[in-house]
């Protein structure tokens, strides 16, 4: 009997997010929820857990070379972004064609990996507050758990202090 893949019927980007996520061995496939989690309360509601427990990502454009900067924090904070600047080199505003066009994910559904063009990544340290975080897996619906210790190894990114005060 051949079955059909129910991922088939899920969009790219959240195809593209459980494809990356097995390949690298991480234990928790995404999880596609009924209602669309674009904001950090709408996906803590949705699941039950505190707003800081989701891992936000936000995405600046580096004036350098217009490349992405995504920072990854929790959904209680906010970026600083002469932080992130001081770090990454001076920043402008990413518009949703510019994320579109460099992560492959359209806003509101950011995934911290998988990413079409790669990112200059930051983890901001206020997320290893939590044991179990949620980050976003590719569209606005997709969301998947892991550790803060495994998104630093799902990414490869530093840890370091960039919210405001």
């Amino acid at each position: 009997m051949n079955a059909k893949d129910p991922l088939l019927d899920r969009p790219e980007g959240f195809q593209r997010v459980t494809r990356v996520l097995a390949e690298r061995g991480h234990p928790h496939a995404p999880l596609w929820l009924e209602t669309p989690a674009r904001t950090s309360a709408e996906a803590a509601a949705a699941l039950g857990v505190e707003v800081g427990q989701i891992a936000k990502s936000v995405i600046f454009r580096r004036k350098s070379d217009d490349s992405a900067v995504l920072v990854v924090t929790s959904g209680d904070r906010r970026v600083c972004e002469k932080s992130v600047a001081a770090i990454a080199g001076a920043l402008g505003r990413a518009d949703a064609d510019f994320v579109k066009a460099r992560t492959g994910f359209s806003i509101g559904g950011v995934a911290p990996v998988a990413h079409a063009t790669p990112a200059f990544t930051l983890i901001d340290r206020e997320l290893f507050r939590f044991d179990v975080i949620w980050a976003a897996a590719g569209h606005p619906h997709g969301v998947f758990r892991l550790s803060p210790a495994e998104l630093e190894a799902l990414t490869g990114a530093p840890v370091a202090d960039v919210v405001q005060a």
